[in-house]
């Protein structure tokens, strides 16, 4: 028999320790994708390639992203360090996280013009590569310490220093920063947050690993590669697809122009979604997948709703800024920022309740009903004339990500074999990285030709299609 990690009794103050690191992780998210990296995107090449140029340094730094959280999820399923599996990679993913913090802001107090802009995509990909390492094996902790009876709750947790907790303070504190071009004052807001949020996680309990419960399949990390390559590769050739009939669809003009490009685009992200995750989940996990059906799709599911939840905030303050013309450069980050707010808001209210309705009415009807709620929201979002109107639709947004978050994570954990959790949890990440790359590469071409109102649309429906991947989630008969 193996030696595996034996549970422990849970205190309340467990539920802060396991969880408290994705506060940082988001609070890193929420500050460098929809506020710096934009802004200094822009500064560097200017607003007509802007879309297209943030959708390059996407695509790149969440396949690497991709790779490197499947890893070290693999890697710390078999971490035998004394102070534990997960423990270890949380630590050198923070040191390592610091020094690309501060190779951003020297870039952009430095640089300019494509020198910046290609210094900038080097360190954000190294930033990827530092935070990954943490995120990859932190998420084997909750599948290690929490028996499945609480995992809803602890998930419920999780969501809420994931998203709303992250989200307030960003919106009141770092994008004020950054409205008045203070980005040193954010970027060092960033790094305390990190070192705190480290080191809170290295009280948790965790018990050493004295013998894996299955050799290390080295194996494994090829096919892990093989993976990301060729879901990289998926993505590429349908964003080529996109990118060479655009200009075409252009040339008709008129209503009809945009409904083409909407329906080419909506067609191409769910193909790299569903084809994306099929090919990629078969290569990485071989036969495996073939006994777990639902986890492929439990994926599909993830990755169609986060490309909606992530690229919203991804391209807000574009949107802002077409939406609203008297809101240019700088002046779009703090309502983009307050939007982002309210949708913190609005999932700090649902995320631990909806952790407990997960446990009492089961993850999938939670899930239908944020899909269909998220594009709902995104509805009033995009045909907005206000702030405030808009506000309503990231409320809306908001209850639904909260509901998500909780509900999808939960269900993932009763999916994936306790053993290899990391392993199996790492590959997820083809949602969590995929969602960025494949609603910014593709859809950044088609922001920058058609606008960002028709690209927010777009993600709308990726909100409903997630309800659908539902169908194919049967996890009671694979147990």
């Amino acid at each position: 028999m193996s030696d595996t990690t034996a549970q422990k009794p849970l205190h309340w103050y467990d539920a802060i320790t396991i969880n408290i690191y994705y506060f940082a992780l988001t609070l890193r998210s929420q500050t460098l994708t929809p506020l710096i990296v934009p802004l200094l995107v822009q500064q560097f090449v200017g607003d007509e390639t802007k879309g297209t140029s943030y959708g390059n340094l996407r695509l790149v730094s969440l396949m690497v992203a991709l790779l490197v959280q499947a890893v070290a999820g693999m890697l710390s399923d078999h971490n035998t360090s004394r102070w534990g599996r997960r423990r270890p990679f949380i630590l050198a993913s923070t040191i390592l996280e610091i020094i690309a913090f501060l190779g951003v802001g020297w870039i952009a107090g430095s640089l300019d013009g494509m020198a910046g802009y290609q210094a900038l995509f080097a360190v954000i990909v190294f930033s990827m590569i530092a935070s990954n390492l943490g995120h990859g094996a932190a998420q084997g902790l909750i599948p290690d310490l929490v028996p499945p009876s609480q995992r809803g709750r602890y998930s419920g947790i999780k969501a809420f220093f994931e998203l709303p907790l992250p989200l307030i303070v960003v919106a009141f504190t770092i994008s004020r920063m950054v409205t008045v071009g203070n980005l040193w004052g954010a970027i060092l807001a960033m790094i305390a947050v990190f070192v705190v949020t480290t080191a809170l996680t290295m009280m948790v309990r965790e018990t050493p690993l004295k013998q894996p419960a299955k050799p290390m399949d080295w194996t494994g990390i090829l096919r892990l590669v093989a993976m990301t390559g060729l879901f990289t590769v998926v993505i590429l050739l349908v964003g080529a697809g996109v990118r060479w009939l655009l200009p075409h669809l252009l040339a008709l003009k008129g209503s009809l122009s945009l409904v083409l490009i909407g329906v080419v685009g909506v067609a191409g992200m769910l193909l790299a979604v569903v084809l994306g995750v099929i090919a990629s989940v078969q290569i990485s996990l071989g036969k495996e997948a073939n006994k777990r059906p639902s986890f492929t799709w439990w994926v599909v599911n993830r990755l169609a709703f986060l490309v909606g939840a992530n690229n919203l905030a991804g391209f807000v303050l574009y949107f802002i800024q077409e939406r609203f013309p008297e809101l240019q450069g700088n002046a779009a980050a703090q309502p983009a920022s307050l939007l982002m707010m309210v949708v913190g808001v609005a999932i700090l209210v649902i995320s631990i309740p909806s952790g407990w309705l997960t446990d009492k009415f089961g993850a999938k009807k939670l899930l239908l009903v944020s899909g269909l709620l998220a594009t709902l929201g995104t509805i009033v979002v995009v045909l907005s004339r206000s702030i405030p109107v808009m506000y309503v639709g990231g409320i809306m947004i908001g209850l639904a990500t909260g509901m998500f978050f909780s509900s999808n994570w939960a269900l993932g954990t009763s999916i994936v074999p306790k053993e290899e959790a990391g392993r199996w949890l790492g590959i997820s990440n083809l949602a969590g990285a995929g969602a960025g790359a494949v609603g910014a590469y593709i859809g950044g071409p088609i922001g920058d030709g058609s606008g960002y109102v028709l690209l927010m649309s777009l993600y709308g429906f990726l909100f409903l299609f997630s309800t659908l991947a539902l169908i194919k989630i049967k996890p009671e008969s694979e147990s």
